[in-house]
């Protein structure tokens, strides 16, 4: 029964991720259900799912561009670094510490996706900013995406077009960057005991098969409808995990 679980999970965060985002918001409780403590699971997850983020960026590689002031090797270092950095922290924190602290960060992830997915923003001219602050703004998100990862699809999306790239190269160049940082953090998870490597293997394979069905199905669901079933969804684990007695 556990395995259908994660299959299903993976299955369902697959197609999320292609149409949407949020898919660690189905694989994390997914795996906290199965038996993970929160650290275990957010490791855990972020090691299913990187398979389907290194051919998401692959596919869209061709419109990859770095900012004005700050070329994409750059971004593609500092992304790496702090990937690693994120990575490292969340290993030392306690496994009880972050219990307490997933709720929040599940909420903030919420926030930040539903802030990404309906928010109006005008579109006007702007000064792009210099390479300094684009390159501080980089690694604090890769610092964040090694270290829990919901909602840094948003923020880089944001962080990108503000240092002066057009939407669809922002939107290609996130997705590869999204995956530079945590294939340093997975480098790391991989030495760690955390890891459960039965579980990360149903959750991968049913991610890559639900990454498929969602690039055959993006034309073909109401987007809007999938983001806001996201912020449900995020709200609804958040709620869960507050309410759930510490272990």
């Amino acid at each position: 029964m556990i395995w259908l679980l994660l299959v299903g999970a993976g299955l369902w965060a697959g197609v999320q991720n292609a149409l949407a985002g949020g898919g660690s918001f189905v694989t994390l409780p997914a795996l906290i259900l199965s038996g993970l403590d929160a650290r275990a699971a957010n490791i855990t997850s972020t090691i299913a799912l990187f398979p389907g983020q290194v051919t998401t960026g692959f596919a869209g590689r061709r419109m990859v561009s770095g900012a004005e002031r700050l070329s994409f090797r750059a971004l593609f270092v500092i992304s790496l670094i702090g990937g690693a950095v994120g990575a490292l922290l969340l290993l030392a924190t306690p496994p009880a510490f972050f219990a307490k602290m997933l709720p929040w960060l599940v909420l903030a992830a919420t926030a930040l996706f539903a802030w990404g997915s309906f928010s109006r923003r005008a579109q006007q001219e702007r000064r792009p900013m210099g390479a300094l602050p684009a390159g501080a703004a980089q690694f604090g998100i890769a610092i964040y995406g090694g270290y829990f990862g919901g909602g840094i699809g948003f923020l880089m999306l944001a962080a990108l077009t503000i240092a002066g790239l057009q939407v669809r190269p922002a939107g290609a160049t996130k997705n590869v960057l999204a995956a530079v940082m945590n294939a340093s953090a997975v480098a790391i998870f991989a030495f760690s005991r955390d890891v459960s490597w039965l579980y990360a293997l149903a959750l991968g394979a049913g991610s890559v098969a639900g990454g498929q069905a969602g690039a055959w199905m993006l034309r073909r669901v109401n987007e809007r409808a999938l983001k806001v079933g996201v912020v449900i969804l995020g709200v609804a684990l958040a709620i869960g995990l507050f309410a759930r007695p510490p272990s």
